[in-house]
């Protein structure tokens, strides 16, 4: 926990540095808001539109997954088969099917192209789970391709971050002005101290907003699972996981997007990007199927 904080910490002062050596490159002036905002997006964004370009990349590398170009047994083939039937369903291109090394079990699927993304099994999911089980799961991470998940999940964290670093910076103004009576002409040190201390709790508040939405998507991608697979094979695997839940191996850029998230209650659960497997049970045996539920690429 301590190393984490230090962490963050040491994040928050160097994008702080960053954001002002940049700006003081390129001549815009923090004092307008027009400044401000510009170089907020090109930061907010910037990360996070980099992150999901290189996803598929960082997630190969991390997780040291194996892909399938040709299949070399049995298991590979049916896996391979099975995402190319379920894509073809939800009208999305072929994604890159892999298999990675990890007890637990989980899956996952990333990508900045719902026509090029990637979708990976964990060893111990085919250990654990039989055909109908890993069936569902599939179509669970199809449905996160096809519903635009990853960009989307992009995009949010985006404007997030510009909320963040513009909303810090302009309290943090009125704040430093307050507390020195409008005798400062410029920022002084106090202003920096309040906007790290700003950007730390917005950027609080911001997580919850994702992880609001992470959770509401995983809903809706357990319906395309049950869509694509069957809603009894999905209400399965889920009880599946809730019956030998362990802890996820998944690295953070790809955490977001596998079957199984952690526990957490009160606040905890605030920031947690999935819902509790007993309310996404409880959701699928009360979910009604649509007509064409599956059209256009979009699972609903």
């Amino acid at each position: 926990m301590f190393k984490r904080l230090v962490l963050f910490l040491a994040t928050n002062l160097a994008v702080l540095a960053l954001l002002s050596v940049v700006m003081s490159v390129l001549g815009i002036n923090p004092q307008t808001f027009a400044g401000l905002l510009t170089m907020a997006a090109v930061f907010g964004f910037g990360g996070s539109i980099i992150s999901l370009l290189m996803s598929k990349w960082i997630a190969k590398r991390t997780t040291g997954a194996h892909v399938i170009d040709q299949p070399r047994n049995e298991t590979e083939r049916w896996l391979f088969d099975t995402v190319q039937r379920q894509a073809k369903a939800a009208g999305i291109g072929m994604p890159e099917v892999a298999i990675y090394d990890a007890p637990e079990i989980n899956a996952f699927a990333t990508g900045a192209n719902r026509n090029s993304a990637l979708v990976a099994v964990s060893t111990g999911l085919l250990r654990a789970m039989d055909r109908d089980e890993a069936e569902a799961v599939l179509g669970h991470e199809v449905s996160h391709v096809a519903n635009g998940d990853m960009v989307t999940m992009a995009l949010l964290q985006g404007v997030l971050n510009t909320f963040v670093i513009v909303l810090s910076r302009v309290v943090g103004r009125i704040i430093d002005g307050y507390i020195s009576g409008g005798r400062n002409e410029g920022p002084g040190f106090g202003y920096y101290i309040i906007v790290f201390v700003l950007d730390m709790v917005f950027g609080l508040f911001a997580s919850m907003i994702a992880m609001w939405f992470s959770r509401h998507r995983e809903f809706r991608a357990d319906a395309g699972g049950a869509t694509l697979a069957g809603r009894d094979k999905m209400v399965a695997a889920l009880q599946r996981l809730s019956s030998m839940h362990g802890e996820s191996t998944l690295p953070k850029q790809v955490a977001a997007f596998g079957i199984s998230g952690g526990v957490g209650t009160g606040v905890k659960r605030l920031l947690m990007s999935h819902p509790p497997l007993e309310e996404r049970i409880e959701a699928l045996r009360n979910w009604q199927p649509t007509t064409n539920a599956v059209r256009q690429g979009v699972v609903t």
